[in-house]
């Protein structure tokens, strides 16, 4: 078993201090998960990767296979999640998501697709065909059928034009070819899933914009109905993800802590993926949606180890 304590004279410089850090292994002691928390929870992804160099240089064994090894249940999973480089992790997330083509998963896809930048999303591709020699869009068009193939396909595969840049008049026309295709309850059509995929992010959401200008609602409401439509689900998650990702993120982590037990994984993806990017956006939106901070839900939705490292990576450790 691991037990990490203090090695005074191993150090490290990065690009902003000096740290020393725990890190040595004392077989039959038994796991502290309040060290692995104290110590991986306060490191930055250049660091991290600092120790996961030493680490293997100093025992001979990768880090994340000795805590897959050593950790379980959902702290675990959270921890390698944090290890991984955030390319590598969205591509294990995606691959992972592939493999078990369900609604909660589908939604990992399009949250890598709609929400990352243009050159997020390639390098996450290409880490995704290192580790697993395939083609991201390879697998996700193998594991998909009908409206979700063409669009899971046609979000993967793209490269948006990613400046600030718009045309008016094609936000026009394009929210009313949105419109009809709505009205006529076409939600797979391929102009609905062109528009979505291929343009800028700007420019959908100047087209969103005409379209609640032209129609007197949200294109969310237009894409409101039966609440068992996983395809209609998804096409919200791309808009919401297009038009507003801190208050989608928001929203996950709310329904996430309200379900019968929390939604552990859905915890971890948010918080782990965004802490060290926009995580404290989104948790000043979920204040402001639910009048209560997301330190306290999670302290009061999670439990044991998974629990303290989320509250570490909130900054909250002692709640």
């Amino acid at each position: 078993m691991m037990n990490i304590r203090l090695v005074p004279n191993l150090t490290f410089d990065s690009s902003t201090d000096h740290f020393v850090l725990i890190l040595y292994v004392l077989s039959g002691w038994g796991t502290d998960e309040k060290v692995i928390i104290s110590i991986l929870g306060h490191r930055d992804s250049t660091q991290r990767k600092l120790i996961m160099l030493a680490y293997e240089e100093l025992y001979q064994e990768n880090l994340i296979d000795r805590l897959k090894s050593e950790l379980s249940g959902d702290f675990e999973e959270a921890a390698i999640r944090w290890m991984l480089d955030p390319v590598d992790r969205d591509a294990v997330m995606a691959n992972v998501a592939v493999k078990n083509f369900v609604t909660p998963d589908i939604r990992v896809i399009l949250e890598i697709a709609c929400v990352r930048s243009p050159s997020e999303l390639l390098a996450v591709k290409q880490a995704y065909h290192s580790l697993y020699k395939r083609s991201l869009e390879e697998d996700v068009a193998m594991h998909t059928t009908g409206d979700f193939h063409k669009l899971l396909v046609a979000l993967v595969s793209t490269y948006r034009y990613d400046g600030d840049e718009i045309d008016s008049s094609l936000a026009l026309s394009e929210a009313k070819i949105l419109h009809n295709a709505i009205k006529e309850k076409a939600f797979g059509h391929e102009e609905i899933i062109r528009i979505l995929s291929t343009r800028s992010k700007a420019q959908v959401n100047a087209t969103f914009n005409c379209y609640k200008d032209e129609y007197g609602a949200s294109i969310t409401k237009g894409l409101m109905g039966d609440p068992k439509d996983d395809f209609l689900a998804a096409l919200r998650v791309v808009v919401q993800c297009i038009r507003s990702p801190h208050k989608y993120f928001a929203k996950v982590l709310n329904d996430a802590v309200n379900k019968q037990g929390a939604d552990e994984d859905a915890l971890t993806r948010v918080i782990v993926t965004h802490a060290e990017k926009d995580l404290n956006n989104i948790i000043e939106l979920y204040f402001q949606r639910n009048s209560i901070s997301l330190n306290h839900a999670v302290a009061n939705h999670s439990s044991g180890d998974h629990k303290a490292f989320l509250l570490t990576l909130l900054g909250a450790e002692d709640l």
